[in-house]
């Protein structure tokens, strides 16, 4: 298993880098400051490590030179993320002993790209994952032939980037939004093939969105999945309530992005009459 360590004081940041490389089947560990990132580097040498060069205390820069000074860490592959690039800074990074230079705000569909460019060939997972790689047995060609419109709402950027990041290498025109209020401005402008959404949002939930979408008639045609991450306790009532106000498919969170990739293609290759005949929960 690759590991890889993030070394960010930025919680944010951290999480959406955390669970981009962890959906793609890396092992990620974290550290919130340069001396706890040492820390870690020491323990547990990791394959590549990505750190923040504006930190508090020991910033990225002290956090290289150490590590470029330690015997068994010198080798390490350290990329720079910084949200004050500047002209000149890559030159002044990769200088300072980093092999790579990322600025923020983080890319969520060229990140692991990135990452996995200083890995070894034979260590990189597959950026866009693909039905074998999971189980499935569906070549690439059963895919939709025609490029599908999705639109995708949740208040949390980080489901975003993920959804994002796994859709639109397999083909799919995918825009995000962050409120029903939004959702409902991009509907009333654009055509979409399906809408996905998180259930718990505010100010309006996943719910009030679907209840918006079945009551107008001119977009009630539209398939609607559903995101929760509730627990089980709550799960059955919120699955009855979504597939009685007309959700095509109601899913639980955490979903692999192979796998939601799957759902999405197998539903969309179906014709319209049998997606609004087969609604189902998963």
């Amino acid at each position: 298993m690759i590991r890889i360590l993030i070394i960010e004081d930025n919680q944010t940041n951290m999480e959406l880098m955390v669970y981009l490389l962890t959906a793609f089947g890396y092992s990620v560990e974290s550290a919130k400051s340069g001396q706890q990132g040492l820390e870690k580097a020491v323990t547990q040498t990791p394959d590549v490590i990505v750190c923040d060069l504006e930190m508090p205390g020991m910033d990225g820069f002290a956090v290289v030179r150490q590590l470029k000074n330690h015997g068994h860490l010198k080798d390490i592959p350290v990329i720079a993320v910084t949200a004050y690039a500047m002209v000149g800074d890559r030159d002044r990074v990769l200088a300072a002993g980093f092999e790579g230079y990322m600025p923020k705000p983080i890319n969520s569909e060229t990140f692991v790209d990135e990452i996995e460019s200083f890995l070894p060939l034979g260590k990189r997972r597959s950026r866009s994952p693909t039905l074998a790689s999971f189980g499935g047995s569906a070549p690439a060609a059963e895919r939709p032939a025609q490029k599908a419109s999705i639109l995708v709402v949740d208040d949390s950027p980080i489901n975003l980037a993920l959804i994002h990041s796994t859709l639109v290498p397999s083909g799919y025109s995918v825009r995000t939004v962050e409120s029903v209020a939004k959702a409902m401005v991009e509907l009333a402008k654009n055509n979409f093939d399906l809408i996905v959404s998180d259930l718990h949002m505010n100010p309006e939930s996943g719910l009030d969105l679907l209840r918006q979408v079945k009551a107008d008639p001119a977009i009630r045609s539209i398939p609607f999945f559903l995101f929760s991450a509730s627990t089980m306790e709550d799960m059955g009532d919120e699955r009855q309530r979504a597939l009685e106000l007309g959700a095509a498919k109601f899913l639980s969170r955490p979903v692999e992005p192979a796998t939601l990739l799957t759902i999405i293609d197998a539903f969309l290759a179906r014709p319209r009459k049998e997606q609004r005949a087969n609604r189902s929960g998963c």
